[in-house]
């Protein structure tokens, strides 16, 4: 059976999914959320350099794409924890590998940059 999402055609929805998922805020709560739920101010903390507007903002389309789901708790200033749906959890190993890959491999880049630039200039 074909499927009915090609990612390389311009016009498929999934092009919407991978542009989520290659955000590097999406990637970095997603990988946060992996060992449980966490509280927003918890999040923000962790993220180094993550605003509480894009955090806000990154959560509520995460939540909208069914990866992430929100609780609230009525408590006094109100809590509110962030945790992966089953199908936040389908990504957990891609999102790590990814995420991880960078910090592994990073010292490789940065040469591979630095010999580029000495020969593009």
């Amino acid at each position: 059976m074909d499927q009915p999402y090609d990612v390389y055609q311009d016009r498929c929805p999934t092009r919407m999914v991978l542009d989520r998922l290659a955000d590097k805020w999406a990637l970095l709560i997603l990988d946060r959320l992996r060992d449980g739920p966490v509280r927003f101010n918890h999040l923000r903390r962790d993220i180094a350099g993550i605003s509480q507007k894009v955090l806000s903002q990154t959560l509520k389309k995460l939540e909208r794409d069914g990866l992430i789901s929100r609780q609230v708790f009525p408590t006094v200033p109100v809590t509110v924890e962030y945790a992966l749906t089953g199908l936040g959890r389908t990504l957990t190993d891609t999102v790590a590998a990814l995420a991880h890959w960078a910090e592994a491999n990073m010292d490789a880049v940065l040469a591979a940059q630095k010999a580029y630039d000495s020969i593009v200039r």
